[in-house]
This record gives C-alpha cells, structure tokens and sequence, in this order.
C-alpha cells in the first residue's frame, strides 16, 4: 500500500507539473493583444503590452516635432512644437486596457469577446495633455514682443507753455486667452499634423485725453540743489540723469521708478566714470553722482505730497541736503527711488540745470490743496559720531611716494519731520523717514613698491605711526629724494659745475 501511495502521489504531481507548464504557455500566449485592436488607427494586433507602449510612443515622439505656427498681432508668426509646450500622452492605461481584452474572465467571457472583435475592430483614443507653465512662457518671452503697444497722451513744455501730444491706441497679444486657446487646441483639437494658429489680440487703450492733460498747469512742489564742486564727469552725470527724467507724464495710480528711468549706467547711455560710494569708501563708477539726481526729485516731491513707495539713505552723509532728506540709488545694493502720483489727475515732472551748476526739479499738475496749505521738511539730527582714528593700507602696486587719501565721514543719526501748515498755523507734524550713516575714519592708500630695502623700511616706519600727514611728509621725501637732480647747463669753454654738496642721504629724511 505505502508503494501504491508512492506512485499515486508521483502520478498526481507529474500531472499537475504538465497542467502548471500548460497553463503558463497559455499566460504567455495571452500577453499577447488579440487581432482588431487598435489604438488611433494603429493595429496593436499580436503585440505585448511593452510592444505596444512602445509602438504608441514613437508616435508621440513625431508628434512632438511637429510645427505648429502662432499667428500675432499685425500677422507676426512664430513657430514652435509640441514639445516646445510640454505635450504629452496622459492616458497610459489604455494598453493594459488593451491587453486585457478577451483575456479575463471565465471561458465563455473570453470566447464573446473574441468573437465581438471579429465582427467590430476595438479603437482606443490617445489622450493627450500640455504644460500651461511652458506655453505661458512662449507667449510672454516669443510672442508678446510683437506687441504694438498704446502710447499715451503726453505732455510737453516748450517756451514755459505746455503743448499736448496725443496718444496712439495700440494692439497687443491678450496672453490669457491664448494660452487657453492654444492649449485647447492641443489637447481635443490638433490631428497631428503642422498646423496655424491665429492667437487672440486686444485693444490697448491709451491714458490720457487732452481736457484731462489742461488741467496740468500748477506747480506742486519743486527743488533745487547745486554741483558746483562737482569736476567735469560728475557734472555731466548730474545733467544726463537730469535730461533723461524730464518730461515725464505720470497718470493717477502710475509708479516711476528712477533706476529704470535714468538705467543703464553705460557709456553708451551717456555715464562717465565719476566718484560714488561703495563700503565706506569713494571710487570712481560709471553714473557717479547720480544720487544727486534722485535727491533733488526726491525732496520735489515730498512738496508735492506725492506718495514715496521706496527710499534709501546713503550709506554716508551727502553736502547737498540736510540729513535724512537724501534719496540713493544703486544697481548692486538694489536701492530705488519710486514714488506714485496718488492724485486724481495726471503730474508732469520737469527737470534741467543751469550754467551755473543747478539742478532743478518741478512737479506740475493740478492743485487741489487750500490756498492756505504748505508743507515744509525739517531735518533732525539725533546723534552724531565722530572718527578717533585713522587707517592707512598698505599697496604694493603702487611705488613708494605715492599716497591717496579719503576724507573722513561723520557718522549720523537723523529724522526727517514734515510740517503742515493751515494758514500759517502749524497743524501736524509727522516723521517722514529715520536714517542712519556710517562713520568712516579718514584713511589712505600708501605705495610701498621699491626695490630698495632701506627705502621700504623708512615707509614702513612711517606708516606704523598711523599718521597720515606724517606718512604723506616721509613719503613726499622719499620720492623727491629719488629724483636725480637735474645737471646743471654747460658754459662753452668751461668745466660743468660740481655739486657743492653730497646727494641727499634717504636714510636721514625721516630724522
């Protein structure tokens, strides 16, 4: 009986062995998708689910290189594709879907789907999807550079009367309705194929009319300050800066920014090199004194009661304004000067200088304020520190006797107050900004460059006392003692001149 068990139990596992391996063919074969399956118009008849996703995608990858021309205002096209815009198959699951047909279910099941597909072929739809990121992206950086834009009503001065320039209605690229227009397109309407899109425009409409622009005709605040001690760049920064702001009409609700007004600092813009302030110290940058520009605009406007949207202090005290009235401007510590005409009506800003070394803003629009009203700006200064020290650095670029030195700068503490006055009665009075400025000791730059050791011990010397005025004294000796005297002029038929005296000896000049 145990052997009989034995061979049963052999019997019973070689049977289950065949059915396993037969049923595994069978798995096998049923990886495969059934004839009269499609997907769009391909067959995946006989294909695995791998073959088939592959099959699909290479589709998409035509698809993607399509090119799909974008037509703008005034028939300006560009040409992108698809996958310019981030197209893309989103319905993956429809191979599995695919795959699954006339394999699942019980035997009956199988067979009617089988049998389904001999009298009607079975079509699965691509989805497809796109990135509205991207296609924002190509509209705004491609096409909306062929945006007519509307030019606004200007104004300008000419001969102390103003003349009106009108406006000009323009065409520009409505960027929100044609990213969804676009991407509609491409995901439930595009074949396939290169195809033309006509993207959807709007009207811009300008500011300004001239019975609004009238009305400009009062001065609101103006402000002066004087570059006199300014040399020749400096002075032509001021009347570039200057030049480039004038003129400019500002609507209600509009915000001007002086950096992008009076930017780039380049030579082509008009800039020459001229001293600024960079970490505590005076060099010499394109667009130098610039701030001075900005400063003088400022304080018109505080006259005007405009809105200041932004403001800096230097970040040491200027000569042309009391404390805390200063406005800078700088591209690499990211300072503006912004304000916004909060009025009713349009303002106009005029700018110019004189011969005489003045530069003049004034804010005009409509007045609106009592005849009573003014206003006036009162600097207070909270505290002052002063330098107890200098600093000398030593350059090895530069040769022994050569010596630069920066002015020092007191450092401060100030308020800038408004005061507003109703019939001469002082009414309010209210802090405007609260500023601070570095104190920087006077320093200066000493060459200590010579071949010769003596020499360059004597400068050392001096510069180890922390003098300035002395190390310029050690300095001066030393270079003139390096200068040989010129030989003095020959008479004809007499023996040159000796000296009366041995060269100056360089070790005795700091004694």
């Amino acid at each position: 009986m145990k052997k009989l068990s034995k061979i049963f139990m052999m019997l019973a596992i070689a049977v289950c062995s065949f059915w396993g391996l037969n049923l595994h063919a069978q798995a096998e074969e049923e990886e495969k998708i059934l004839p009269g399956i499609y997907i769009e118009d391909m067959s995946a008849e006989g294909k695995t689910v791998s073959e088939a996703e592959a099959m699909v995608n290479d589709y998409v990858e035509q698809l993607l290189s399509r090119n799909i021309t974008l037509v703008m205002v005034n028939d300006k096209e560009v040409v992108v594709t698809p996958a310019d815009m981030g197209f893309y198959w989103s319905n993956k699951e429809i191979i599995n879907e695919a795959a699954a047909i006339g394999q699942k279910g019980n035997v009956v099941q199988r067979y009617k789907a089988k049998k389904d597909l001999q009298f009607q072929n079975k079509k699965f739809e691509l989805v497809f999807d796109a990135d509205k990121e991207q296609i924002k992206r190509i509209l705004a950086e491609q096409c909306s550079v062929y945006n007519v834009e509307a030019e606004n009503a200007t104004l300008k001065r000419v001969d102390d009367e103003f003349v009106i320039e009108s406006g000009q209605v323009g065409c520009v690229l409505d960027e929100e309705a044609s990213m969804n227009k676009l991407y509609e397109f491409l995901t439930t309407q595009w074949e396939g194929s290169d195809a033309s899109l006509e993207l959807i425009a709007k009207v811009d409409e300008p500011l300004g009319s001239v019975e609004e622009l009238s009305k400009v005709k009062d001065v609101l605040g103006t402000f002066s300050t004087s570059f006199k001690t300014s040399g020749s760049s400096r002075s032509a920064n001021v009347r570039n800066g200057c030049a480039l702001i004038n003129g400019i009409t500002l609507y209600p609700g509009e915000e001007f920014s002086t950096y992008d007004t009076v930017a780039p600092f380049t030579t082509e813009n008009g800039y020459y090199m001229a001293g600024s302030y960079l970490n505590g110290q005076v060099v010499d940058s394109l667009g130098g004194g610039i701030c001075q520009v900005s400063t003088t605009l400022y304080n018109a406007v505080l006259l005007a009661e405009l809105e200041v949207t932004e403001r800096h202090n230097h970040s040491m005290i200027v000569t042309y304004v009391d404390p805390s009235a200063d406005a800078a401007i700088s591209e690499s510590a990211g300072k503006d000067f912004r304000f916004v005409n909060n009025l009713d009506t349009p303002i106009y800003i005029e700018g110019y200088t004189t011969d005489d070394k003045q530069i003049v803003f004034t804010i005009y629009g409509q007045e609106t304020r009592d005849a009573g009203h003014s206003v006036a700006f009162e600097s207070e200064i909270i505290s002052k520190t002063y330098p107890d020290s200098e600093v000398i650095y030593t350059n090895e670029a530069m040769a022994v006797g050569e010596v630069s030195v920066q002015s020092a700068h007191i450092g401060y503490k100030a308020n800038l107050w408004k005061i507003v006055y109703e019939n001469e009665q002082e009414v309010s009075r209210e802090m405007v900004n609260s500023s601070v400025y570095k104190m920087v000791p006077r320093t200066a730059t000493v060459g200590v460059a010579t071949a010769d050791p003596n020499i360059y011990n004597q400068m050392m010397a001096a510069i180890a006392t922390n003098n300035i005025d002395h190390v310029k004294g050690v300095a001066a000796a030393l270079a003139a003692a390096a200068v040989p005297p010129a030989p003095p002029a020959e008479v004809p038929g007499e023996a040159p001149a000796q000296p009366a005296q041995p060269p100056v000896d360089p070790a005795a000049v700091t004694q």
